[in-house]
């Protein structure tokens, strides 16, 4: 039985309330033909929630001109058997069997998982070179990468990416090992940790100048347990950090991902949906913070479905994307929507 709403969290994930996005006005779409690559979803299966192909393109299909996705880690449909190390394989195989399935082109226009960016443990260091090897060949010519999460954070109600998780997991030496082992075979790095601890991915970067490594939700913004009511203090610290980040050329950073972490909206208790004008309002400075930093083509807005769907509908997201960018050039939206992620995960689209 899913959750009651009334004891929902933040930086929990829950199953999206389909009756409560439904209340939301419907908004005209903005810049049909904008062509966007969403480079972070997920599919899944978890106990009381399915999204898989059917789900995401009944998303995908809401009037934006979605032309690909990159399919992220998210712990589902491992192996149930096998060596430990090896059972992630089982997503990077089942993803892969969705992708073929969309590049048939029986399912709509858009590539579901053009990209793959799958798990592994680092932390084995060298032994961890046979379930990368597992993964590209799974992979189907779509393995990208990996993202091995780091978040921690020392008070309770934050959720740290894994029970035993312990500060500066990016620093130690078998993680590292592992990822010269990720990049010696061409493959880019996704971190994901929280605005405090960026100064480990700020170290990771100058380490590894040759890895490409993409930065997942603004840098982890928090703003929720005892990071709630500190907006300013907050954001200051988390620009201090970006700064340093954005000093490091190999890294680009993905553009959203706050519904859970930054809590700028509290969904929770809301009577409906914020509209895009509203998410627009409250992503606009760490956003443009980003791009400001970055530039454009070192930034790619993501959907982070169905993680993001808890708060708002996709196509009111994307909505609230082109409304905090409605100024930039269209070279520089091309950019933004869909340039950097083609490039950052290394795409072959169809023209």
């Amino acid at each position: 039985m899913a959750e009651p709403w009334q004891n929902w969290q933040f930086g929990r994930i829950y199953t999206p309330d389909e009756a409560w996005l439904a209340t939301a006005p419907a908004e005209p779409v903005l810049e049909p033909d904008l062509p966007i690559v969403d480079p972070h979803h997920h599919l899944w299966q978890r106990a009381d929630h399915r999204y898989f192909l059917d789900e995401l393109l009944a998303d995908l299909n809401t009037g934006h001109n979605v032309v690909a996705t990159v399919f992220l880690e998210c712990h589902s449909m491992y192996r149930a058997d096998g060596p430990a190390e090896m059972r992630s394989v089982g997503e990077t195989e089942f993803v892969a069997g969705i992708a073929a399935m969309s590049a048939s082109g029986n399912y709509g226009p858009t590539r579901v998982a053009a990209g793959i960016v799958g798990a592994a443990d680092l932390t084995l260091g060298d032994r961890v070179e046979p379930v990368l090897l597992a993964h590209i060949r799974a992979g189907g010519g779509r393995f990208r990468g990996v993202r091995h999460s780091a978040g921690w954070d020392e008070s309770p109600v934050i959720g740290n990416s894994r029970g035993d998780m312990r500060p500066q997991l990016y620093q130690r030496p078998d993680f590292r090992a592992g990822l010269k082992r990720l990049s010696a075979l061409g493959h880019s790095f996704d971190a994901w940790l929280y605005h405090p601890q960026l100064a480990d991915v700020v170290d990771l970067a100058r380490a590894f100048p040759a890895t490409p490594i993409i930065m997942g939700h603004v840098g982890g913004v928090l703003g929720y347990g005892p990071y709630a009511g500190k907006r300013d203090a907050v954001f200051a610290a988390w620009k201090q950090s970006m700064s340093e980040l954005a000093q490091c050329p190999n890294v680009v950073v993905k553009l959203g991902g706050m519904v859970n972490r930054g809590a700028a909206f509290d969904f929770h208790g809301a009577a409906a949906p914020p509209s895009s004008e509203t998410i627009a309002e409250l992503w606009r400075p760490y956003i443009e913070t980003c791009i400001e930093l970055f530039g454009p083509g070192r930034c790619m807005f993501e959907s982070n479905f169905p993680v993001d769907k808890m708060a708002i509908g996709y196509s009111a997201l994307w909505n609230a994307f082109k409304r905090i960018v409605a100024g930039a050039s269209l070279d520089e939206k091309r950019a933004l929507f869909a340039g950097t992620a083609s490039r950052a995960y290394r795409l072959a689209l169809p023209e």
